[in-house]
């Protein structure tokens, strides 16, 4: 299919129509007002072509300062944002933004919620569940950053996610980002005090990729000492300490056979490690 009379360029799904929207199908222009408007997009019908036209502008809000690199009427903008990325394991939700809040104690999310924060972004480093996502995401809450969420929760926030869209009268931006894993863990020490400086900023969330953007803080929280480390998995998953030295080839439960390394850690204890378990920071 070809565009209007004078335009041989041919038509594709998603194209803009060329035309100035006196067209006739002989190729005789009518005396009449704009039907339609040069650039709004096509799609296919049967055989005939449709035009997808609206009367009202739908303003896009960035979730972060940035740059428009390009922008595709109707169909993409391509933002370069700036600041720094702080990435995580995995999102759902939608890009959002708002004033970084954290959530102390063992109780978790649920027992912190209140309207007072509404617009804001939690940082919880104790017990979360879908339940309690849901219910923050209802009180007005921009987002949630957990270090871990089971994948159950993830799947019903999933489907709420999916009601929430298709409701009459959706909710603002929310999303959810899992800093570490599926399990629960708590926020590596480094990466809480940097969220600790955040307090009160305005920080962003992304969903692809899973990123908390932000503006470079004054002074970045450094480790302890060098050479800080952090048990992914194990019996001492979660602990932190000191790299001392390589050990070589150790024995492990169940007589597996890993290269090891010694850590000391913040009660004094100096355990082995298996390598391969450990995160290093500096």
């Amino acid at each position: 299919m070809t565009g209007p009379s004078g335009v041989d360029a041919p038509l594709r799904p998603g194209d803009w129509w060329p035309g100035d929207g006196h067209e006739a199908p002989s190729g005789t222009l009518r005396r009449r007002p704009l039907r339609t408007h040069s650039g709004e997009l096509l799609h296919p019908v049967g055989a005939r072509w449709r035009i997808a036209a609206g009367e009202h502008v739908d303003p896009i809000e960035s979730p972060a300062a940035g740059v428009v690199c390009q922008a595709v009427p109707g169909c993409i903008v391509e933002l370069e944002l700036r600041g720094v990325g702080l990435p995580g394991a995995f999102a759902t939700g939608v890009p959002s933004r708002g004033r970084l809040e954290r959530v102390a104690g063992q109780a978790g999310l649920r027992s912190a919620l209140d309207v007072g924060r509404a617009g804001a972004v939690l940082i919880v480093d104790g017990r979360v569940d879908s339940e309690a996502i849901i219910r923050a995401r209802a009180m007005g809450v921009r987002g949630v950053v957990v270090p871990g969420l089971a994948g159950k929760d993830l799947r019903d926030l999933a489907a709420s996610e999916a009601r929430q869209r298709a409701s009459l009268q959706p909710l603002a931006p929310f999303a959810v980002v899992v800093l570490e894993s599926s399990s629960r863990q708590s926020i590596p020490g480094p990466v809480a005090r940097l969220l600790q400086t955040l307090e009160g900023r305005e920080v962003a969330l992304l969903v692809d990729p899973p990123l908390v953007v932000f503006d470079a803080p004054p002074e970045s929280p450094l480790p302890p000492e060098s050479g800080w480390v952090r048990v992914r998995a194990g019996d001492l998953a979660g602990r932190e300490g000191r790299w001392l030295r390589p050990l070589g080839i150790r024995r492990f439960p169940a007589g597996v056979q890993l290269e090891a390394a010694a850590v000391a850690f913040d009660d004094g204890q100096v355990a082995a490690v298996p390598i391969a378990d450990l995160e290093r920071f500096i």
